[in-house]
């Protein structure tokens, strides 16, 4: 199965399945003597981890990350970092019913064709849990990249949606609620929204935001391998993710040249920043800021229409643990996925410079 590597340079091979013994992964290029802050990565992996509120999944990981190679006395050594993740409350048995159908809107059917054989527990490879192997990574790669800032946040559920700039909000709240939008009024509500979508067994998709700060200029290659293009990349390639848009996004479209330009000042910087600090596929050193759109979760605990291996119709009902709502958790795997990036990019401008 290829496609377990993500990176150039700062390279990141992840293993493992939802209901296996662990995940885990290897890191390579990450350069020796960067001083880490393990409690700080313990923290990251603390805020994708299921069970940590009422809104998200009840299954009880403790998600304790260990380390074995490429850290010596608190800093790195240059060569390749390995990391295990135990898996310690799987219940397999709730799977046990789609063994031989799936889901709708899941990777059963698609991994069952192409391998001619699925782990089903969970969803095994495709299953979101093996993002935790990115969180590690990214959280590395940040303090790598000391001076950058990576910041997002939910801005929308279903319907209700954030109307600010992120200029006007103050990013720093968003961790003071279990939605990590950083309006408290509208936390609220979209808290006690997700738990009335709970209670119906249905589920509902959103939008988590990003912001990076302090991005030098330069980083981004041409024609293929522009910022943005991997940003994009690397946020389609997490799981129920259905958009990207950086900068003016779609709403660019529908505006005139004349006021979507960004005008400069004489230092260099920008006047407006529609271009979302990237351009030519290059940061330009304004903010880049992006939104990623995500799905509901395909799992309902409720009654649907399905079919089994042989094509026949039947009724199925979800069980085991799942999300109402992906993006109070996705929040801290965006920041990672786009660390990883800037740290490519990073280290691919030392080597030209």
């Amino acid at each position: 199965m290829a496609g377990n590597s993500f990176g150039k340079l700062f390279n990141l091979t992840t293993y493992g399945e939802s209901h296996g013994p662990a995940l885990g992964g290897i890191i390579d290029g990450c350069p020796p003597g960067i001083e880490l802050d393990l409690e700080a990565i313990q923290n990251e992996l603390n805020r994708r981890k299921p069970g940590q509120s009422a809104i998200v999944t009840q299954r009880k990981e403790p998600d304790t990350v260990k380390f074995h190679s490429g850290i010596f006395e608190g800093k790195t050594t240059g060569t390749s970092i390995g990391f295990v993740i135990e898996n310690t409350n799987q219940k397999s048995h709730d799977y046990t019913h789609i063994k031989d159908s799936y889901r709708p809107s899941h990777a059963d059917y698609v991994y069952d064709k192409k391998y001619g054989f699925r782990d089903y527990r969970g969803g095994g490879r495709s299953s979101a849990r093996e993002t935790a192997c990115r969180v590690v990574a990214g959280a590395i790669a940040k303090q790598m990249l000391k001076s950058i800032e990576i910041t997002a946040y939910v801005s929308s559920v279903g319907t209700m949606k954030l109307n600010k700039p992120y200029t006007e909000l103050d990013l720093t709240k968003a961790e003071l609620n279990i939605v990590r939008c950083p309006d408290e009024t509208m936390a609220s509500k979209m808290e006690t929204y997700i738990k009335e979508v709970r209670s119906k067994g249905d589920t509902v998709g959103g939008v988590v935001s990003c912001v990076i700060k302090n991005v030098p200029v330069g980083l981004g290659e041409p024609v293929f391998d522009k910022l943005h293009a991997e940003l994009g990349k690397a946020m389609l390639s997490i799981n129920a993710v259905k958009g990207f848009e950086y900068g003016s996004g779609f709403h660019g479209s529908t505006m005139y040249g004349s006021d979507h330009n960004d005008a400069f000042n004489s230092d260099g910087t920008t006047k407006t920043n529609y271009s979302g600090g990237i351009q030519g596929g290059i940061s330009n050193g304004m903010d880049i800021y992006f939104s990623v759109a995500f799905k509901p979760v395909a799992t309902l605990i409720q009654k649907y229409k399905t079919i089994d291996k042989s094509g026949n119709i039947l009724e199925m009902q979800g069980k085991g643990r799942h999300d109402p709502c992906v993006v109070p958790r996705a929040v801290p795997i965006v920041e990672a996925m786009a660390a990883l990036v800037l740290a490519d990019f990073h280290l691919l401008n030392k080597i030209y410079s």
